[in-house]
């Protein structure tokens, strides 16, 4: 390996190996700081949690609400679509312009059925879960009164997708 020879006479009186050394120093320190920040980097974003799980991807839709045949209660109803790789959790549903709301479940014990209130609601990866009558509902309790095509605003709170908001159609009650 052969150098043009320096003007500087510094650099001359340095030992050729020496002039090597601090040239090779120089050119592999730019990689090796890359290096470093990017692990550092990707170390902090894998100890954040969010490195290695895919998002779900939570839609609602089919929102409506039952017009209640008495001022008791009535039941609102969502088709809540995941067509993420991860699953999420239905924690509560609330609504500025209802009373008490919450997720319930209809039991059926000794041939009477009854609704049972729920913690949460798992909503799977890639999956459509449709709440019913017969199945999975939002109890409401004591609400306002309420006609046919009126409009409430809902907000759905899911573990990991946080609040979806979405308004729910005012319907006959089915049997």
């Amino acid at each position: 390996m052969s150098s043009a020879p320096s003007t500087d006479p510094a650099e001359r009186s340095r030992p050729p190996w020496r002039r090597v050394t601090s040239g090779a120093l120089s050119a592999a320190l730019v990689p090796v700081v890359t290096c470093v920040t990017v692990l550092m980097l990707l170390t902090a974003y894998t100890t954040t949690g969010a490195a290695g799980k895919p998002p779900a991807r939570i839609s609602v839709s089919n929102a409506r609400i039952f017009v209640p045949l008495n001022s008791a209660n009535t039941a609102a109803f969502f088709d809540i679509t995941n067509t993420g790789a991860s699953g999420d959790v239905l924690k509560s549903v609330s609504s500025p312009e209802l009373g008490v709301t919450m997720l319930g479940r209809r039991v059926t014990k000794d041939g009477a059925g009854r609704m049972e209130p729920m913690d949460s609601l798992t909503i799977p990866a890639r999956s459509r879960v449709n709440m019913t009558p017969y199945g999975v509902d939002v109890m409401v309790l004591d609400p306002p009164k309420l006609k046919l095509e009126d409009k409430v605003r809902f907000d759905l709170w899911f573990r990991d997708s946080g609040q979806v908001t979405v308004e729910a159609v005012t319907v006959p009650p089915r049997s």
